[in-house]
Formats: structure tokens, C-alpha cells, sequence
């Protein structure tokens, strides 16, 4: 069983080795040489050049310094939209006077992507860091928030029967139940929004920002300097695939009761 499991484990390894081996060997062979290579450098420049700008500074930082900037505008919004989006969430599952009030309101917000709220923010609260993390907050808000109602909403209500039966309040099957029973879709959630947030943050950057990913990108749009582009697409996608499997593990291990039961 643990052979397989290993086997399995190293298939995978083995075929995503070979599949980003192949990609960068038709890259390479399309620039080298070519009309492509006069637009975009091949992979060889390109990685070097990545490795460098890690002890080198872009601007004012190196990019690790960039992404760092870029990851703590992510977490603060991201901790304060997950915690108020949980809350609001779960009591709006739960609660129906809850729903009645803020629902219609939250139903208006939701279909607005968090980028059309940087024009607004902009008047609202200039061009520093509050307008950057406004616009971070409502991404995860508004998914985190979703997947929490649904959650409190898909409780079995067997269980709320059950509870009310023995003499159970409101407040207590909430906590003991409710919530507990919402954690699998809060994390569902999370994972995605954690994910939007760092795309949200990019397109924040790209409008005023003097460090982070976003301001990578569009700074090498201005000098017309296509390998700092790349460098931080790549970077963008490095930390966005990191995140996500940072959130995956730790749902794994947090859900682990809920997944046995299947």
C-alpha cells in the first residue's frame, strides 16, 4: 500500500520534471535565433536573470523584497475579509433576522469584481496602502463570505433536530454545531480566496504602487524591459502555486475528521 503510494507520488514528480523539462526545450528552440527571440528572451537569459534579481535590486528592492511587500498587503486584508467574512457568513446561515438585514446588501456587492472598486477607492481613500488593502478586503470578503452561508446553510437538519430536542438554544447549536458543520466550505473558501486576493493585489500595484509584484510589471512596461516582466509573472505564479498549497495542506490537516467520514 505504501509502495503504491510512493510509486504514485514519484509518477507524479517524475511527470511534471518531464512536462516543464519539454516546455522550456520548445521555448528555447522558438527564441534562439528567431523573429520570437527579437520580442521575448529564452528561458536560459530569463532564469538567470531571475536568480540575479534575488540579490539585485529592481527599484528599490531585490525580488524577494517585491514580494514580500506584495504577501503583507495580501495577509492583513485578507485575515481581516476571512474573520468578518466568516462572521457575517455563518450568522447569516444561521440567523434569519441575520439574513433579512444584510443579505440584500452583501447579494448587490458580490457580483462586482473587487478591480472595479479601485476607482472609488481612489477617491475614498487616496492612492497609499488603505486603498490597496480595501480592494484586497473585498476580494476575500465577498468568497469567503459566500462559502460560509453556504455552509451554515447545508448543516443536516437532523442534527439541529436532534440538538433542539435535548433542550439545546439557538446560540448552542450554533457554536456546536453550525459552525463546526460550515468549517469544510470555510476553508473551500479561503483556499479560493486567498488566490483572488493575490491576483486583486497585483492589479492594486500596477495602479500606484513604488515596490511589489504589480509595480514589476508595470515598471517594465514603461522602460519596455520584457525580461523584468517575466520575472515577475513568474513570480506572481510561484507565490500564487505556493500559497495555494500552503492552504491546501492546512485544510488537510484541520479538515482531516471531515474527510474521514466519507
Amino acid at each position: 500500500m505504501m509502495n503504491n503510494r510512493y510509486l504514485r507520488v514519484f509518477l507524479k514528480i517524475f511527470s511534471a520534471i518531464i512536462s516543464i523539462g519539454a516546455f522550456l526545450l520548445i521555448w528555447h528552440i522558438a527564441t534562439n535565433g528567431t523573429k520570437l527571440g527579437e520580442l521575448m528572451p529564452g528561458p536560459i537569459e530569463l532564469i538567470s536573470s531571475l536568480i540575479k534579481s534575488t540579490y539585485t535590486n529592481i527599484g528599490k528592492y531585490t525580488i524577494i523584497g517585491h514580494i514580500l511587500f506584495s504577501l503583507s498587503r495580501v495577509l492583513i486584508a485578507f485575515t481581516v475579509g476571512g474573520v468578518i467574512g466568516i462572521l457575517l457568513g455563518t450568522a447569516m446561515g444561521w440567523y434569519k433576522t441575520a439574513e433579512a438585514i444584510f443579505r440584500p446588501f452583501y447579494e448587490m456587492i458580490r457580483p462586482i469584481p473587487p478591480i472595479a472598486w479601485i476607482s472609488l477607492a481612489i477617491l475614498w481613500f487616496g492612492l497609499g496602502e488603505i486603498m490597496k488593502y480595501f480592494v484586497i478586503f473585498l476580494a476575500a470578503f465577498s468568497i469567503i463570505t459566500y462559502n460560509a452561508f453556504a455552509g451554515a446553510q447545508a448543516v443536516d437538519p437532523v442534527l439541529i433536530g436532534a440538538a433542539k430536542m435535548l433542550g439545546a438554544k439557538d446560540s448552542r447549536i450554533f457554536r456546536s454545531i453550525v459552525f463546526p458543520s460550515a468549517v469544510p466550505y470555510i476553508f473551500a473558501g479561503l483556499h479560493t480566496a486567498i488566490s483572488a486576493s493575490w491576483a486583486t493585489v497585483v492589479a492594486a500595484e500596477m495602479v500606484r504602487a513604488s515596490e511589489g509584484a504589480g509595480w514589476l510589471i508595470i515598471q517594465g512596461m514603461e522602460m519596455n524591459n520584457m525580461i523584468q516582466i517575466l520575472i515577475g509573472i513568474i513570480a506572481i505564479g510561484i507565490v500564487g502555486l505556493l500559497l495555494s498549497i500552503i492552504m491546501r495542506g492546512v485544510e488537510a490537516k484541520l479538515c482531516a475528521w471531515s474527510k474521514s467520514g466519507k
